[in-house]
This record gives structure tokens, C-alpha cells and sequence, in this order.
């Protein structure tokens, strides 16, 4: 039975945010007596900072928020500024603009290298953030932001999306009941294209550094980060003492410093986790995350707030989910209380991943016969990449322990 066998039945269970989703007091601050709607000031409007500029629209007509300012290098243009949302104060200089705005929260979607150190700027004013992912390009500008965070008291959420799906605590609910027997591990498939012009978009894509500064702008750090962050919160180990080894195998079919075709397997008390992640499918399809029991298996498409439960001696169940929103959390947890849902110590382990990574050997550069670009198409494919993404998440296997002839045991680094 595959992960994509067509269910019998469709129900929508009622969705409830994570119960286990707690204040961390190291890293996220007390709750406020704060009142909505919070002043948001926006750092990094442009490319992925446009969807954050919708999402502050939604919640701005729900009076949650209300945006005050915009930090972008060149200002933005009246038609770049969604209808609804006015003109908010815009300026290169960050600080500058927290203290003129008043700004409550602050959203850092900017180039991977200055989170950090804009997160602390935006921690030593006192205001408290939702960080894009990756939170940082290493381990030690990771621990540097989220000490930072800490010593100053202000909440901080880290921007994993899917951690917000009413999914994740269902699984859990599901796998405590017993209903596909024993965990043996996660794994995780991500099949994505993207054109040659995503590598053109900005200096930093496709780099593991820029002017002698960590980047690590790859597949699995930053693409398709999701399905690592996924894999180890469902498998339960999210701390960065989770983390016992690392095994990373990294490629690319792209002229490009980072990888764009990796895998790599976590092992962790709780079990293993292994991701197998490619931005050259040949037809690009919805990443997934797979939890393997001794007697069944649960699929979730983490985009889509889809799981399939999959068990012995019953047939597939299909369910779907709601979602929290990561910022609509942050204003919940300011002005009520609530949980934060990826506070950074949530993705100690994750950045554990992301340092394996970035002191990994440089991606091989996979051979020329082993990848093609589409007729019409501004892309390299390469074939069979989709069916060898699968089979790491329904093996637990690494691409060099797979019937793959470029993927040569040689090419794994532990960690």
C-alpha cells in the first residue's frame, strides 16, 4: 500500500490547537498585558515578504494588527502596497523605523545572513518577532539570536508554517492511541522545480556563503526546510539534545554553490528521520511527511493540512485540518497568554540539520548524463528524482543506499 492509494472516506475532524504548545521562559518571553490591534513594523516586503503583507492585511481587518512601517532598501511603491493597508511609514533603517512606529512586533522576511542581527536589533527595543525560516545560516548565529531573544524577554516565533497545522497534534493523538503500533521512524519527501531565474533572483540564492558570510541557501535549509522541521516535531525530538547523529548526502544538477537534490537522515533517541528533498522533479507534486509504525503508517501533506492513515486490517482514512496562522499565534500569545507554537527552542534540532549541512563538504556536482532540461522549459531535471525522493521517505534509506548510480557511499558525511 503506497502513500497515495485513494481513500474510502473523507471525515474533517474538529480542529484544536496543540495542547504542548507552551511558553518557553528561555526564549520567548512572558505574555504582555498588550491590546490588539499590535503596531507591526514589516522588514523585507518584497518576494516571500509579499505574502506577509496579505496575511497582515487579513488580520489587520480582524483588528488584530495594524501595519506601521515597511523596511525595504528601495521603498516600495504605492501599487506594492496591498489595498486596505494605507500608507505605512517605510525606511532602509530598521531600528530607526521600530523607534518611530512604535512598533509592537516586528516580521523579519530578509536575506538569511541579517536575521540575526536584526532580530536583535528589533529584541534590544523590546519588540517582539515572528523570524522567517531558516533563523539563521549556523548554529552559533542561531544560539547568538535566541540567547539574545531570551535576555531581553520578548516572544519570538520562528516562521515553520506548518507547525501551526491543527494536523500536528492530531498525528501525535493518533500514533499515542496506537493506532499504527510502534514508531519506527519519519520520513519525508519533497519534489520541487524551480527555473535557473530563482537562482538570478538575489546574490545570496543558491550560495552556502557570500563576501566570506555563512549563507547555506539550500533544498533542505530553506526550500524545503518545512519537511525537515516536520519530520523531527513529529518524531519528537525538537531540541538540539535530540539530535544524536547526521548523516548528510548533498548534490546538484544547478550551476549554483549550494545543493539543489539532498538527502539526509537524523537519528534521535525517539528514532530516525530521514528527508529526501530536490528542486529538480521532473512533475513537481505537494511535499509529505511519513510517520512509519509496525503497524501502519500516517502520510501528512503538510501544505495542504491532508493526513491518510494507513493501518493493518483497515481501510486507508482520509482527514483534513485547519491551521493556526504563526503571527495571528504571536498577537494570541501577547494579548492572551497562549502558546507559542515554533518558539526557537523548537528548532534547536532543525539548526542542528542546518549545521551539518553548512560544514558538510560542498555539494557534488552531479554528472552531466544524469541530468536534462525540458524542451521549453529554463530548468535542469533529473530523471527519476521524484520516484528516489519517495523511496528515501518510505525506506528510511539515503540516497547512496539506493539503486541510484551517481550516489556513491563515498559522497556521505556524519556528523
Amino acid at each position: 500500500m503506497t502513500a497515495t492509494t485513494p481513500p474510502t472516506a473523507t471525515t474533517t475532524p474538529t480542529a484544536t490547537p496543540d495542547p504542548t504548545a507552551t511558553p518557553d521562559p528561555t526564549a520567548t518571553g512572558s505574555p504582555t498585558a498588550a491590546t490588539a490591534p499590535l503596531p507591526v513594523v514589516l522588514a523585507g516586503a518584497r518576494g516571500h515578504g509579499r505574502w506577509h503583507l496579505d496575511n497582515i492585511r487579513r488580520l489587520q481587518e480582524r483588528g488584530l494588527v495594524r501595519l506601521v512601517g515597511i523596511c525595504e532598501l528601495t521603498p516600495l511603491t504605492g501599487d506594492e502596497i496591498p489595498d486596505g493597508l494605507g500608507s505605512p511609514a517605510q525606511s532602509a533603517d530598521f531600528g530607526a523605523l521600530l523607534d518611530a512606529t512604535g512598533a509592537r512586533i516586528a516580521v523579519i522576511c530578509t536575506p538569511i545572513p541579517t536575521h540575526t542581527d536584526l532580530a536583535l536589533t528589533a529584541a534590544g527595543r523590546g519588540v517582539h518577532l515572528l523570524l522567517e525560516k531558516p533563523p539563521a545560516p549556523s548554529y552559533a548565529e542561531f544560539r547568538r539570536m535566541a540567547d539574545g531573544v531570551a535576555e531581553a524577554g520578548v516572544a519570538c516565533q520562528i516562521g515553520f508554517q506548518a507547525l501551526g497545522s491543527h494536523a500536528m497534534p492530531a498525528i501525535r493523538e493518533l500514533v499515542a492511541d496506537g493506532m499504527i503500533g510502534t514508531v519506527d521512524g519519519v520520513g519525508a519527501a519533497g519534489a520541487w522545480a524551480r527555473d535557473e531565474a530563482y537562482y538570478r533572483r538575489a546574490p545570496w540564492a543558491g550560495r552556502r556563503r557570500l563576501n566570506g558570510v555563512d549563507v547555506v541557501d539550500g533544498v533542505l535549509t530553506n526550500p524545503l526546510a518545512h519537511a525537515v522541521s516536520t519530520s523531527l516535531a513529529l518524531l519528537g525530538a525538537t531540541r538540539a539534545e535530540d539530535v544524536t547523529g547526521i548523516e548528510t548526502e548533498l548534490w546538484r544538477a544547478n550551476a549554483i554553490e549550494a545543493d539543489d537534490t539532498s538527502c539526509v537522515r537524523v537519528t534521535t533517541p525517539h528514532g530516525r528521520a530521514a528527508v529526501a528533498a530536490t528542486l529538480c522533479a521532473e512533475r513537481p507534486d505537494d511535499p509529505y511527511v511519513m510517520v512509519h509504525g509496525s503497524s501502519g503508517r500516517i502520510t501528512f501533506w503538510y501544505k495542504q493540512d491532508r493526513v491518510l492513515l494507513q493501518r493493518a486490517g483497515h481501510g486507508p482514512e482520509e482527514f483534513e485540518y485547519g491551521r493556526t496562522d504563526l503571527l495571528e499565534n504571536l498577537v494570541d500569545h501577547l494579548t492572551t497568554g497562549a502558546g507559542l507554537l515554533a518558539p526557537p527552542a523548537s528548532t534547536g534540532a532543525f539548526m542542528r540539520v542546518v549545521e551539518a549541512i553548512r560544514t558538510a563538504p560542498d555539494p557534488a556536482a552531479l554528472p552531466d548524463r544524469s541530468w536534462r532540461r525540458p524542451a521549453g522549459e529554463d530548468r535542469r531535471v533529473v530523471p527519476g528524482v521524484d520516484g528516489l525522493v519517495a523511496a528515501v521517505a518510505d525506506t528510511l534509506s539515503l540516497y547512496s543506499e539506493l539503486d541510484v548510480d551517481w550516489a556513491l557511499p563515498k559522497e556521505v558525511t556524519v556528523r
